[in-house]
């Protein structure tokens, strides 16, 4: 006799970035010189996790009878407000802006594949795409397509994306469109304002077939090259013909991945519409985790209002990100001198290096002690936790498995 449900008797036990990040831990701990560029958190040179401690500071500051206490189903307003603030402050469409607190990233990308797709619609995204996205996609009953990502020179393909959007709003008349910018998981490219406007140009052809909302992932926006609002500013356009959302994060921006303090925004022009989007997005919360982490996103208003505070964890932030950005530069030119294809990478915590036979390679590494994450037609590579003094090593093994 079976108890589960058909469609979730086979479902794998573990994530399998974690299960090669625990091989990787063990075959550190019993002595060996491992590379582990699996783990999607900023370490520092020695290993530990980069945490800022100003952050820190403003959790243990928030009274225990208000840690313990319920939080608002759909979040604190002054937290909800700081995060709008943190996304659009002194722009107009913070006006048209209404949000609702999730566990994390993964909780707003959660809430906007049920309430923005019916069961069994598609979610569209790009060709390359943190593997999570179908993971999030199949258990809430719906399916994921991709667009093919980088056209022959190496640019975002918009012309595929117009050719694969035209088809899902022929199969379904509504598209979810997934993109993670800037600093994209798994390739590190972001988007620039020529892939901006291609994109606007194609949204704003096809919004008359059907509506069409497109999720802005930005949950490394703030380790981009740019300042974080001017990394999207071009897709703020996108608000007159199409829902924008944006899946908001504190896990890296603030070194808080366990805190689980996230958001989805969302730009409703129409005030009744913007209305009925919080109503549908509270409720939605209410029917799946209730209320989230109270004393987390106490702390992190409060880092996002306080100006003094702010300025220390944009401070500790910056001396993070000159130590990711250190480790972009020596990989950049080790990997371009080794003959690596990989996207244009300025920022962020990964980059892929495309191959043809990614868990064919991923498993030669492996033998050498180096850990990569095997994605369709590329090895998805974590510098954020790689130390500066390993990337030569890290280069050299990439070149040997790659190549035939």
């Amino acid at each position: 006799m079976e108890f589960l449900i058909p469609s979730r008797t086979a479902r794998p036990a573990d994530d399998p970035i974690f299960a090669l990040n625990a091989e990787a831990q063990a075959r550190k701990k019993s002595g060996e010189p491992v590379i582990n560029a699996t783990v999607g958190a900023l370490l520092d040179d020695d290993g530990k996790l980069a945490v800022i401690g100003a952050v820190v500071e403003a959790l243990r500051s928030v009274p225990p009878e208000v840690g313990a206490a319920y939080a608002p189903i759909a979040g604190p307003p002054a937290f909800l407000q700081g995060v709008i603030d943190d996304l659009l402050a002194g722009r107009p469409e913070a006006s048209l802006a209404t949000a609702v607190a999730t566990p994390g990233g993964s909780g707003a990308l959660r809430h906007a594949i049920t309430t923005f797709l019916e069961p069994q619609q598609m979610l569209l995204t790009t060709g390359f795409y943190w593997s999570p996205y179908k993971t999030l996609a199949d258990e809430a009953d719906r399916t994921l397509a991709t667009f093919r990502m980088f056209d022959d020179k190496g640019r975002l393909d918009v012309a595929d994306f117009e050719r694969k959007l035209a088809g899902v709003l022929d199969a379904q008349g509504r598209a979810l469109v997934f993109l993670n910018t800037p600093c994209h998981n798994p390739t590190g490219y972001s988007l620039d304002e020529k892939d901006w406007n291609g994109i606007v140009d194609v949204v704003g052809r096809a919004a008359g077939r059907g509506p069409i909302t497109v999720l802005l992932d930005v949950a490394y926006g703030r380790y981009a090259k740019e300042k974080l609002g001017e990394t999207f500013a071009p897709a703020l356009r996108l608000a007159e013909k199409a829902m924008v959302l944006f899946a908001w994060s504190a896990s890296k921006s603030f070194t808080q991945y366990g805190l689980r303090v996230g958001a989805l925004v969302a730009l409703c022009p129409d005030a009744g519409e913007r209305a009925r989007v919080q109503n549908a997005l509270t409720y939605a919360s209410r029917g799946t985790w209730s209320n989230c982490n109270a004393a987390g996103m106490n702390a992190i208003a409060r880092v996002l209002a306080d100006p003094d505070l702010r300025a220390r964890v944009d401070q500790e932030r910056a001396a993070w990100k000159d130590l990711l950005d250190r480790r972009v530069e020596r990989w950049n030119a080790l990997a371009t001198a080794a003959g690596l294809g990989y996207p244009r990478y300025d920022g962020g915590f990964f980059t892929t290096v495309f191959c043809e036979d990614a868990p064919r390679a991923a498993a030669r590494l492996r033998e050498d002690g180096i850990f990569v994450v095997p994605v369709q037609g590329a090895l998805r590579v974590g510098l954020c936790s790689v130390p500066e003094r390993d990337i030569e090593r890290l280069v050299d093994g990439l070149r040997r498995a790659t190549n035939p």
